[in-house]
């Protein structure tokens, strides 16, 4: 499978849409320029479409397979990438140079994650928990346990894993059973079975970290009760070295509908006895320091959402290019030129040009999403002031869970669309187009379903501030669509009006939601998917009209900018108008829900 990244359009979309710029030159991002955020780009689409790309395919056929005796074994060639990766020093990044991270933007390292992603998702998804665990350990680690591992995860030689999930305890970690028994010695001594650990075990890096949920013998019930332990696949010696096998073991990996070629492991803790671990944070206080793992996870599964778009987009664009199939319709542009004994590329039907311009504007907009998401952190980790700061994190917090749902729902929507472009060709795996929709239907699910993301954002964001936060956001897309609309050019006022109409609906939604919340929480619920997906095209119709606010200032006749304004006036016209259908699911109520009872259900 080939693969180019779009580095121009993420450049683009990071400096100039989602306001990396602003950052640029100051504090912590002193040497950070465009240039420099471009060139990063380009060195890493080398990598991502050169190395990774052609094992994709390959790597889905070949799948991970778990050996007796020798543990897991990733397909051929993923080792030798993920060497290629680590001396291209891309896991340092976004890294704390006090651990001998680049100090970069994080912003910029999820751009990257999209390539890696979008170029192997099976590949991606290894540094993606790598840097969940980094975030975590750099937040709530000891002194003595950041300086002994950090260093290892974030230069790539060790990876990382998030275990929440075991056979009873799903998205309600309440039921979590894993045990961690206290040491004479301040470790403390793990039990327990683990399940969907992505990259639980492999063969790509030397040592993997383990981040494990368990409770401690005296804990409280429920949730107040679960720990966070650190548990190495080798324990260390006193100079740091590998030491031992720990007692952490893959018992089993998990047959899946997609992404073959990256290990999903069953995981046993104290099989032997008990695997030894140490504390992360406080005592019962885990689920605090793992959500600093998840949040950031939540954020790159929203971004392997865009990955996979783009990479079904590009799939399907060079298949309707190549295709050919019956006559053009007369007035078409090209009919003409096409000799009346010849069939025409598919690429000219007024049916197909309608899929792959929908897969590209939904793409686009989900990447302004996660890529501002990833600004705003950076805001709240490098802003200049408090304030600054305090405004990032709202920000973030915002838009994480319309990052992770409204993404990952596009991705699989996108590589549906993907599969009806190939026809027939596209429901066979001999095309590639199946493995995008097989990998992409993990993605919704992942780092907590797309209806925890919705009840977190109506539960949650909604009323961070007192509502001022969300409030906030609102106006400023107002102030964009009051800026394209006022324009003089016939298509950028086009993309105002449409927002103005999507934000109309978004405020009465958003007041609904609010006040159901207080009064009939079922009601707010019921309607918090719809809502979602309502805040998600609207946002997405606010940055892609920045976006062609941007480009509508660069020269006459540039391809790029022309690129940019069609995007955005067919998005505003074809994808952000479903807006105002959705008001009817997201007010409906949760009365129609339960008008049948289960037997009626059933009947």
């Amino acid at each position: 499978m080939t693969y180019r990244a779009p580095v121009r359009d993420m450049a683009f979309i990071l400096n100039d849409v989602a306001g990396l710029s602003e950052l640029a030159g100051k504090g912590d991002f002193a040497e950070l320029s465009p240039d420099l955020v471009e060139a990063v780009l380009e060195e890493g689409a080398k990598l991502a479409g050169d190395v990774l790309a052609p094992l994709n395919r390959s790597g889905d056929e070949e799948g991970a397979r778990l050996e007796k005796g020798e543990g897991v074994k990733t397909p051929k060639g993923f080792a030798e990438a993920y060497k290629k990766w680590v001396e291209g020093g891309w896991g340092s990044l976004a890294a704390t140079p006090d651990y001998g991270g680049q100090g970069l933007p994080g912003a910029l390292a999820v751009a990257m994650q999209e390539m890696w992603n979008a170029s192997n998702l099976s590949f991606g998804l290894c540094p993606i928990l790598s840097q969940g665990a980094i975030e975590a350990l750099t937040a709530h680690g000891a002194p003595e346990l950041r300086e002994k591992y950090l260093p290892h995860l974030i230069s790539g030689q060790w990876t990382g894993t998030m275990n929440l999930t075991e056979p009873q305890a799903g998205s309600d970690l309440n039921a979590l059973k894993a045990k961690a028994v206290p040491q004479e010695d301040g470790s403390y001594l793990v039990t327990g079975t683990k399940i969907f650990i992505t990259y639980g075990d492999h063969d790509m890096a030397e040592n993997i970290v383990h981040l494990v949920l368990a409770r401690l013998p005296d804990a409280p019930a429920g949730t107040k009760g679960i720990s966070l332990f650190l548990v190495p696949k080798f324990l260390l010696k006193e100079d740091g070295s590998l030491g031992e096998r720990n007692d952490a073991y893959c018992i089993g990996l998990e047959e899946k509908l997609g992404i073959h070629g990256s290990p999903t492991c069953v995981m046993s803790f104290g099989e032997n006895g008990g695997a030894r671990g140490w504390l992360i944070g406080e005592e019962n206080k885990g689920l605090a320091c793992m959500f600093t793992m998840m949040n950031n996870a939540r954020l790159l599964v929203g971004t392997q959402g865009v990955a996979i778009a783009e990479a079904a987009y590009q799939h399907a664009l060079a298949y309707a290019q190549d295709r050919k199939q019956g006559r053009p319709p007369k007035g078409v542009p090209g009919a003409e030129n096409v000799p009346a004994d010849e069939m025409a590329p598919i690429i000219m039907l007024p049916d197909v040009r309608r899929m792959l311009m929908s897969m590209k504007s939904l793409t686009e907009a989900c990447r302004s999403i996660c890529y501002a998401t990833g600004v705003a952190l950076d805001h709240a980790h490098h802003g200049g002031n408090d304030e600054e700061k305090a405004k990032g994190r709202a920000r973030a917090d915002l838009l994480t869970p319309i990052a992770k749902a409204f993404s990952t729902d596009a991705a699989v929507e996108v590589a549906s669309t993907g599969i009806q472009i190939h026809g027939g060709m596209g429901f066979v795996e001999e095309t590639g187009a199946a493995q995008f929709y097989r990998d992409a239907r993990i993605l919704p699910i992942y780092e907590g379903t797309n209806g925890i993301q919705a009840i977190d954002l109506v539960g949650r964001k909604l009323p961070l501030g007192n509502g001022e936060v969300v409030k906030d956001f609102i106006a400023e897309m107002r102030e964009t669509a009051e800026e394209a609309r006022k324009s003089n050019r016939p298509d950028l006022s086009g993309m105002g009006e449409g927002l103005e109409e999507g934000i109309a609906v978004l405020e009465e939604a958003t007041a609904y939601m609010a006040e159901k919340l207080k009064a009939a929480p079922p009601d707010a619920l019921a309607g918090a998917t719809p809502y979602l997906r309502l805040f998600g095209l609207v946002a997405g119709g606010h940055f892609l009209t920045r976006g062609a606010l941007k480009a509508a200032a660069l020269p006459e006749g540039d391809s790029f900018a022309k690129s940019r304004l069609a995007t955005g006036a067919f998005y505003a016209g074809s994808i952000l108008s479903g807006a105002a259908g959705l008001k009817g699911a997201v007010m409906g109520g949760a009365a129609p829900l339960y008008t049948l009872d289960a037997d009626a259900l059933a009947g």
